[in-house]
């Protein structure tokens, strides 16, 4: 298990799943990273000072999207090796709250203190719960209940697998499309 200040390699293959380029994390190098779920890594030596979070592949592995804010750019093209050098991070980054989730929200006044006081963490995972679906009526759907949820005092949502891929441009039934 990877400690905060340990530097990590993490070593993976540039694909490109449904035109996205994406970097798929070697088995070892996954295995490094303290979670089967999404890990914040901060990236040295050449890209330091961003902080990124690493995604889950739902095959106890790990993927990261090259095209995520914060990623800064790689020069590499699918079927090329890249290496880069991180350690975990002591803090999440921020996460950019989609559209549908942050109107929401805005309309619920009485929650900002609540969504304020969540962890970067934990604003993470209600990001990653409401865009876990193609289909645009479940979405609608997730974002109201995670407004009731929120308004009931949970701090994080419930009942899906932290350790499967959620990105449903690239993944299917939970695992990153091969």
């Amino acid at each position: 298990m990877a400690v905060s200040n340990e530097e990590i390699e993490l070593r993976g293959t540039v694909d490109l799943v449904n035109e996205r380029k994406i970097l798929r994390l070697e088995q070892e190098s996954s295995d490094k990273l303290p979670s089967r779920g999404q890990v914040a890594v901060e990236l040295l030596s050449a890209h330091e000072g961003h902080t990124i979070v690493v995604d889950p592949d739902g095959r106890r592995g790990h993927w990261l999207a090259l095209d995520n804010l914060g990623m800064p750019q790689l020069p590499a093209e699918a079927g090329e090796q890249v290496l880069l050098t991180a350690r975990v991070a002591g803090t999440w980054p921020e996460t950019k709250i989609p559209q549908d989730l942050a109107g929401a929200l805005d309309e619920a006044d009485d929650l900002e203190q609540m969504w304020a006081g969540l962890t970067p963490m934990a604003r993470w995972e209600w990001v990653r719960w409401v865009g876990a679906t193609k289909n645009p009526s479940t979405r609608e759907r997730r974002v109201e209940v995670s407004i009731s949820k929120l308004r009931d005092g949970k701090r994080r949502p419930c009942c899906f697998d932290l350790s499967s891929c959620t990105d449903p441009e690239v993944d299917k039934g939970g695992k990153l499309i091969q």
